[in-house]
């Protein structure tokens, strides 16, 4: 078999020809985080172009023999690192379709490649009045975003990102180009909206639904780390009632470099046609608020430029970064901040932060029919992201993660996939149906194992994927 230009081979027939420098860009040079286990090798990189591309890596794969893989990377944005495995064909789509963005005026439906950033994907959908709720931070690609649920902007209310993909094409484990959608292939489609890296194919374009592209306004309020309690109480109770456009955030950070310690941070952001109904939909909010705050912001404007610029400053390039998250149980939201108390008041570097994000009402309405594997959530996420510099202190802040969340395992129902390292936690992932059945989908189109799925530790699960205590 003749090896495509678009892929490099990690064992060349001819040694001398063997550019390391360049096998070793083409595996780490497009990986967000710094901390990296650098012992997992690929076989082989294919920087696709074209789908046609994607095709010949799944068939040097298979020319390989049974236990050769494909692994796939979109953005580079994975804590774990998904992509890089141990002896796979791994398949950069940086480049795939040239970044190509379709656009139909007359559906609002929006396509395109999987490396897209939600930054680049609402650019270009400013002009033409329309937005995608995609990530927050804007250097997240939405290939992986999409298939592990897509916590995007409003979560909380307009549902999670991949309930607005229309379809999606692909490439098999076996090599063929598909298309699946509600109504073509829909088992497959099922497992494009939750099931991860344990989605049986390559997605190589997505179809997307857009919204209207409204004005931004926020409210903003810093405490003391002491009040920490109160304010989140406040959140937790005035969410179920809050403004349908409107999401909120509660975060431990450092926003002073220079400070002592932490402080707490309260955010309401609004999506809106106006300043008056962005007024009226953050004024009870303001009334509502406890006392106590160092810094009052009352709905002022912003916009998707300005956030994604400020995501960017709390997630900076050339850092070392460990997360994790969980999904709290909802049964007794007043014991939800003593639970949190320790995280949120611990962090281990002046660049870490713990986040509570509110998902009332749209977990509420999760089991609604909609045909996604999507089923794990509860109306209190919580992740913790530790943000370091030096190697040096690897030990500290990844025991502060591991540590922190092992303390609120009794009290979590499960956790989020796209924020997750299947390494180091067992939990689940999805509802014990869904689970069962990401299974079957996996079974059922790559039968031999084909597509890497989720990284356990020693990266030793091939074919299927679990739930519960068996979560990968």
């Amino acid at each position: 078999m003749t090896t495509p230009s678009c892929i490099l081979l990690r064992d060349s027939a001819d040694p001398a020809a063997f550019d390391a420098a360049a096998f070793d860009a083409a595996v780490w040079g497009r990986v967000f985080n710094l901390r990296r286990d650098t012992t997992r090798v690929p076989f082989a990189v294919c920087q696709a172009r074209t789908t046609a591309d994607v095709v010949a890596a799944v068939e040097l794969a298979k020319a390989r023999g049974p236990g050769c893989r494909v692994s796939v990377r979109s953005g580079g944005h994975s804590w774990a690192v998904w992509s890089v495995r141990q002896d796979a064909v791994l398949i950069d789509l940086g480049g795939l379709d040239g970044g190509r963005i379709g656009f139909d005026d007359a559906t609002g439906i929006v396509s395109c490649p999987p490396a897209i950033t939600g930054q680049t994907l609402n650019g270009f959908l400013a002009d033409k009045g329309r937005m995608f709720a995609g990530g927050h931070c804007p250097d997240v690609g939405l290939g992986g975003f999409l298939l592990q649920g897509g916590m995007g902007w409003n979560c909380k209310n307009w549902g999670w990102a991949c309930e607005s993909v229309e379809a999606v094409e692909a490439v098999t484990a076996d090599g063929e180009v598909v298309r699946c959608s509600e109504t073509e292939k829909a088992d497959l489609f099922w497992a494009a909206r939750g099931a991860g890296p344990g989605f049986p194919a390559i997605a190589t374009r997505f179809y997307l639904r857009t919204h209207p592209l409204l004005q931004l306004f926020q409210s903003l309020y810093v405490f003391p780390l002491a009040e920490f309690k109160t304010v989140l109480q406040w959140e937790i109770d005035v969410a179920p009632t809050a403004d349908e456009d409107t999401e909120m955030v509660c975060v431990s950070s450092y926003m002073d470099p220079s400070a002592e310690e932490p402080t707490i941070l309260a955010n309401f952001t609004t999506f809106k046609p106006s300043l008056a109904e962005a007024k009226l939909a953050l004024s009870p909010l303001h009334a509502s608020r406890p006392p106590g705050a160092t810094v009052t912001v009352f709905c002022q404007p912003t916009s998707l430029a300005a956030q994604y610029a400020a995501q960017t400053a709390a997630n900076p390039a050339n850092h070392r970064y460990c997360s994790d998250n969980a999904y709290i149980r909802r049964d007794d939201p007043a014991a939800v901040p003593a639970i949190l108390e320790p995280a949120f008041t611990t962090l281990p570097s002046r660049k870490s932060c713990a986040l509570w994000f509110s998902m009332n009402p749209t977990s509420r309405r999760h089991n609604t029919g909609m045909p996604m594997a999507l089923s794990m959530q509860s109306d209190h996420y919580f992740a913790l992201y530790a943000v370091w510099e030096h190697e040096s202190d690897d030990a500290a802040n990844v025991a502060w993660v591991h540590d922190t969340l092992r303390a609120v395992e009794r009290d979590a129902v499960g956790s989020y996939l796209g924020d997750a390292d299947f390494r180091h936690r067992r939990t689940k992932y999805w509802s014990d149906e869904c689970g069962a059945k990401v299974r079957e989908v996996r079974r059922a189109w790559d039968p031999e194992g084909r597509v890497c799925g989720f990284l356990d530790q020693g990266d030793r699960r091939l074919k299927e994927v679990g739930n519960g205590k068996g979560a990968n």
